[in-house]
C-alpha cells in the first residue's frame, strides 16, 4: 500500500483551534477534523495547506510551521501530518457541514476522526509536559 500524505492545518486563534465537521457520505462523515487535504505530487505540505485552506475555507495562509505530529490513519493508506498554520480571513465552510473554534480540551469530548482524536490527545499531553 502506497502511503497518501495528508496535511492537517492546526489554525489557532487565541486559545482555540479551528475544526470542521466532515460532510455525511464521506469517509468519517459527521466527525470533526482539522482542515486540510491530500498533498499532491510535487507539493510541499505548505503548498497543500495554502491550496486546501483557500479552496475549503477561503482563508489566506500566511505561514506554515514545522510538522507537529504524524498519524497513520488506521489500515487506510492515509498518513495525516499536522502542521501549525497561520491564516488570515474568516473561514467559510465550503467543504465542511459546520466549523467551530474550540479549545483542545473541549475537542476531546467531540466525535473526532480517529487521526484527529490521536492528535488532540497528543496535543493535550504535550501541553502538560
Amino acid at each position: 500500500m502506497i502511503p497518501i500524505r495528508v496535511v492537517a492545518a492546526v489554525v489557532r486563534r487565541g486559545d482555540t483551534l479551528l475544526i470542521g465537521r466532515r460532510p455525511d457520505g464521506k469517509r468519517h462523515g459527521g466527525m470533526w477534523e482539522f482542515p486540510g487535504g491530500k498533498i499532491d505530487q510535487g507539493e510541499t505540505p505548505g503548498d497543500a495547506a495554502r491550496r486546501e485552506l483557500a479552496e475549503e475555507l477561503a482563508l489566506s495562509v500566511t505561514d506554515v510551521g514545522a510538522r507537529l505530529h504524524t498519524v497513520q490513519d488506521g489500515s487506510s493508506p492515509f498518513v495525516i501530518e499536522f502542521y501549525p498554520v497561520e491564516a488570515q480571513g474568516d473561514p467559510i465552510a465550503h467543504e465542511h457541514s459546520e466549523l467551530a473554534w474550540l479549545t483542545p480540551k473541549s475537542m476531546a469530548s467531540l466525535k473526532l476522526a480517529p487521526a484527529d482524536q490521536d492528535f488532540v490527545m497528543w496535543f493535550l499531553e504535550s501541553e502538560n509536559d
